[in-house]
């Protein structure tokens, strides 16, 4: 029998809300994505799917400008009355606000807000950056307006480089009692064996935290490509640091449509699962993120 799957990253949008998608090209961290602008909306994401056994999916947000945030979780809440998908939402906050609670209350008003993400990461490469600075991680109102997550019962999506993850494992330890999702399972930008290093040293160092969760997700990000054997060593790496049962899959479709199809990324990660045991395949698949989100 094929292994269920809950698809923990996944977008849907349409163009004109999105100013990274509508204005004018600027590099991107996944390279050139003429491709995909335009809108991808619910029924594209659930053809791409169709027969991957993805039976809940979460939608994670995609950018739209700051002040438009509460409105894309209307759009993407309006989306899943209608078709049944999402079925949780991880939405913006402003994690620079001087009190975060009034936008948790009003995001909490929507029952498929399950998480929020800001990204904080940066590198040293310039094309690489979100944050404005390495440091906004260990940011003490960032920390603050974090403490407040596990009020609402949210998630935080933790999106982090090698280089701030003993930040990130700080952050997770002051607050134990909020569940924090590593993205893209650390974002590993490539396989030089001192990069690699790294990498699992700062995977390590969060993993000390109990609280913190890890996602499967972009795994083509830097190499744009879909490489079952790169997958399938960061599979094993990160279940070899964390178990795999703090561990989830997630598409980050529709960026990975950019090379590859639905069905030969998920047949990539089946490969690499395919020696661990029917439960470690079980929680990484599906049951892990229907803990971390909540999804029933």
């Amino acid at each position: 029998m094929t292994q269920k799957l809950v698809d923990a990253h996944f977008h849907i949008w349409r163009q004109r809300d999105l100013p990274w998608l509508d204005g004018p090209m600027v590099p991107r961290i996944f390279g050139p994505y003429e491709p995909i602008r335009r809108d991808y909306p619910i029924e594209e994401f659930l053809a791409d799917q169709a027969g991957s056994g993805v039976e809940k999916a979460v939608y994670v947000q995609t950018n739209w400008a700051p002040e438009r945030s509460e409105e894309e979780v209307a759009w993407v809440d309006s989306v899943a009355r209608e078709t049944g998908w999402p079925h949780a939402i991880v939405a913006f906050v402003d994690l620079t606000a001087a009190d975060i609670r009034p936008q948790l209350d009003r995001l909490a008003a929507c029952r498929r807000v399950r998480g929020v993400r800001m990204q904080l990461h940066w590198h040293e490469n310039p094309q690489y950056r979100f944050a404005p600075s390495a440091a906004q991680v260990a940011d003490a109102r960032v920390s603050a307006n974090i403490g407040r997550l596990a009020e609402y019962g949210f998630a935080f999506d933790l999106q982090l480089f090698a280089g701030q993850m003993q930040d990130g494992a700080r952050l997770a330890e002051a607050h134990p009692g909020t569940r924090f999702v590593l993205v893209h399972a650390g974002m590993l930008t490539d396989t030089a064996p001192e990069a690699v290093a790294a990498w699992q040293a700062g995977l390590r160092a969060l993993a000390a935290q109990p609280n913190v969760y890890v996602k499967l997700s972009g795994l083509g990000t830097f190499s744009h490509r879909n490489d079952p054997a790169q997958i399938a060593r960061i599979i094993a790496d990160t279940i070899a640091i964390f178990g795999a049962g703090r561990l989830m899959y997630g598409s980050n479709f529709p960026i990975e449509k950019l090379w590859t199809s639905h069905s030969a990324l998920i047949r990539a990660y089946r490969e690499a699962l395919a020696g661990y045991s029917g439960r470690e395949q079980a929680d990484i698949l599906c049951n892990v993120a229907h803990h971390v989100y909540r999804l029933g």
